[in-house]
């Protein structure tokens, strides 16, 4: 295969960096020769790099590029064996989630209910060609409002219950402890998760449910967003975990897979922004993702898209993509708390406002709970339980303590490089 070498800007970069770099590159084409140096690395090396592919969401992505690209055996033998059990897991995961799905898809339609499938399975294929390749960990519907109280006794009746409320977005949740290690992550979960978005009444014109298509996924007809709306909410959805503490660097890989999927689709664009223009932040939204893209994996987006978007992106946002895009893209979990540069700024075009800055540098209330109890749990479940929750906290707790400090210290550059700009 031809070796090339990208056209990005040069970086001083530590090796565990270089190497999820190395990683992003990798499923770019051609191949390019700062790939070279995954064939480099220690046991050590990889068993740093495999705890960021799994976080990342990206290990299964990883090990069908290099499959295709038929370098397996520059793999070390453990760590290609672990990477192909993760993918028979989460192939078994994956297909239980696709039958809880279809089963639910059966239940509302039956039902008559008027709901979409959001995100998940209806990314495929353009996003996520093969969907036990993506980690997904519960189950999203968009729904009318009219619709969703029988939509709730319908997931009450399959073991859900009503977790949480946030806005007009309902959390349901089947009993069981939730895993804890990161490498459970492929396994079939012993709870489910399901989340329906109300779609209010006075929608009218712009209610998406009017206007669904209809996919054919695994026997299953599913009602999906139309293609341009589809693309939107991806990117909405992406940009908003850019705009937080930590998101799947996987997610970006399938967003640009979309884009490069419509490449040469003029219609497609022309309806995407004509569509996108009526949110004065979503320009700017798809602008700062496919910017974070290019800066770490090159070019890859149409002028079709670009022009009214990267193109026309504030001068903030630019400035921050340049200064922290790279490092929030190849951050580890729990990531950082550098967004808010961007996110302050944006808020000035529509980005939903926050709580204050104290209580997001160091935050006052708890965390939410990351297990929960059964019924019959007894006591040695529930002590372990316990022990997973203090751990999880002190986790938190020194996350923000970390991160709070780096914000302060780079309060004063990023201020320095705003006054540059209004000078």
């Amino acid at each position: 295969m031809p070796i090339v070498q990208p056209n990005l800007a040069h970086h001083s970069v530590d090796g565990t960096v270089s190497m999820r770099e190395a990683v992003l590159l990798s499923f770019c084409d051609p191949l390019p020769e700062t790939c070279s140096r995954l064939w480099q690395l220690s046991r050590k090396d990889w068993q740093q790099l495999l705890t960021w592919l799994d976080t990342s969401g990206l290990a299964l992505y990883f090990l069908e590029r290099v499959t295709q690209l038929e370098l397996c055996e520059l793999f070390q033998p453990e760590i290609l064996l672990r990477l192909r059990r993760n993918l028979a897991e989460n192939t078994e995961k994956t297909e239980d989630l696709i039958a809880e799905s279809a089963a639910i898809h059966r239940s509302f339609q039956n039902a008559e209910l008027s709901y979409a499938t959001l995100k998940g399975f209806s990314l495929w294929p353009s996003s996520v060609p093969k969907p036990e390749l993506r980690s997904q960990l519960d189950l999203d519907f968009l729904i009318s409002e009219k619709s969703a109280p029988a939509a709730r006794r319908i997931l009450e009746e399959r073991g859900y219950r009503l977790r949480a409320v946030s806005g007009r977005s309902w959390e349901f949740k089947t009993d069981g402890v939730r895993h804890t290690s990161v490498q459970d992550i492929y396994k079939v979960v012993p709870n489910r998760s399901v989340e329906l978005h109300l779609e209010s009444e006075e929608a009218g014109g712009r209610s998406l449910l009017c206007r669904t298509e209809k996919l054919h996924f695994r026997g299953v007809c599913m009602p999906v967003l139309p293609r341009a709306d589809l693309f939107l909410g991806q990117g909405l959805h992406l940009f908003k975990h850019v705009c937080s503490e930590f998101f799947r660097t996987a997610h970006l890989i399938e967003f640009r897979r979309h884009v490069i999927a419509r490449r040469y689709d003029h219609a497609f664009w022309n309806e995407l922004r004509s569509l996108a223009e009526q949110n004065r932040l979503a320009p700017i939204a798809l602008g700062v993702i496919t910017l974070l893209i290019t800066r770490v994996m090159g070019e890859f987006a149409p002028e079709a898209l670009t022009s009214w978007t990267v193109d026309r992106l504030p001068a903030a946002a630019r400035l921050w993509v340049d200064l922290y895009g790279r490092h929030s893209v190849l951050a580890s979990f729990p990531g950082s708390k550098l967004y808010l540069f961007l996110h302050r700024e944006l808020q000035l075009f529509g980005a939903p406002a926050q709580r204050s800055l104290r209580r997001v540098l160091l935050p006052l209330r708890l965390p939410p709970a990351i297990t929960h109890g059964t019924a019959d749990e007894h006591l040695q479940a529930r002590l372990r339980r316990y022990r997973a929750e203090l751990h999880y906290l002190t986790f938190r707790m020194r996350f923000h303590t970390v991160e709070g400090l780096r914000y302060l210290r780079e309060s004063i550059r990023w201020q320095q490089h705003l006054n540059g700009l209004a000078s």
